[in-house]
């Protein structure tokens, strides 16, 4: 792969798939709207290494507006991170946004790709296309049954992908990640505000009785299962679960021992469309793609923290 494309680019997992295809020699194009969704000077931070590679080109733009066949010139491959994240926000007059962001823009991404005959094709899904499960591992066959607007969207832009492979010939893969956290988090995410309350010595809110549970996947994982699927340019559908599942309290409990700080919990009501557990069966990535995770959870939460700390003193600088 000389060049991909990467949308998304400046966000969490982007930022880092970006850096790991120029590590390997690649050449990047990376988009990225930079929507209010969280600063754009984080986002910047995210793309200093990238930026000084001297492989990397940013382009700034809605992929409702970009030229895409312009774009798509001499590219080889695509990762399409790019979304509209979050459960809570998607309900109501906030799902135009997932629409356009999430649906929308992916169909005219595959139309472009289809019409570029670019070869690989991979698409960043989410565990929320499940709904909640039934207390064991899914598998990529389980029902789909979205508790969310926001698990509904990436259930479509899952469909298009199917569609335009079935129809067009795009050779493209999806990958369902389950609840990817590590440094660059975006600072809604639910590890993200425990460490910030950490640190900053305040109590912080829980939805529920924290007794949820997440299957946790670390930020490098879920990039080494994005680079296999486009190295190996494989059709299908995968899961990307990191092995190691954690209540919500648990979570928090790991934050104080890393930290060394105490964080009073304050519960309140269950958020709309949060579910109470996910649990991945990931053993057809393993198959497929080699995917084998590698970072458990200290070692992952004390790697978030610590960035959390440089990121903290790069902001006020």
């Amino acid at each position: 792969m000389a060049r991909v494309l990467v949308t998304g680019a400046a966000g969490f997992i982007g930022s880092h798939l970006v850096d790991r295809l120029l590590a390997g020699g690649c050449e990047v194009v990376g988009v990225d709207a930079f929507t209010r969704y969280y600063p754009r000077e984080q986002k910047l931070r995210n793309l200093s290494s990238a930026v000084e590679s001297g492989r990397f080109r940013l382009v700034e733009g809605d992929l409702l507006e970009l030229d895409l066949p312009r774009l798509l010139r001499g590219v080889e491959a695509v990762a399409h991170l790019a979304a509209e994240p979050g459960v809570r926000r998607s309900w109501g007059v906030g799902f135009e946004v997932y629409l356009r962001r999430n649906v929308l823009a992916t169909e005219r991404l595959l139309e472009a790709v289809w019409r570029a005959g670019v070869p690989r094709f991979v698409l960043a899904s989410s565990s929320s296309v499940y709904g909640p499960d039934d207390g064991r591992p899914v598998a990529e066959d389980h029902p789909l049954r979205p508790a969310s607007p926001y698990g509904l969207s990436k259930l479509s832009a899952e469909e298009l992908v199917r569609l335009y492979a079935r129809e067009r010939g795009v050779q493209g893969a999806v990958l369902r990640y389950f609840t990817v956290y590590g440094p660059r988090q975006r600072p809604e995410m639910a590890l993200s505000r425990f460490i910030a309350a950490a640190y900053a010595g305040r109590p912080v809110e829980i939805f529920g009785d924290g007794g949820q549970v997440r299957d946790m996947t670390y930020v490098s994982d879920a990039v080494a299962a994005t680079v296999a699927a486009l190295e190996r340019g494989v059709e299908g559908t995968y899961n990307v679960g990191g092995g190691v599942r954690v209540s919500v309290r648990r979570m928090l409990e790991v934050v104080r021992e890393v930290t060394g700080h105490p964080v009073e919990a304050v519960y309140g009501r269950v958020a709309a469309g949060d579910v109470r557990s996910t649990w991945a069966d990931f053993r057809r990535a393993e198959r497929d793609l080699g995917y084998r995770p590698q970072v458990g959870l200290e070692e992952g939460v004390a790697a978030q923290a610590e960035w959390a700390v440089r990121e903290a003193l790069a902001a006020t600088a």
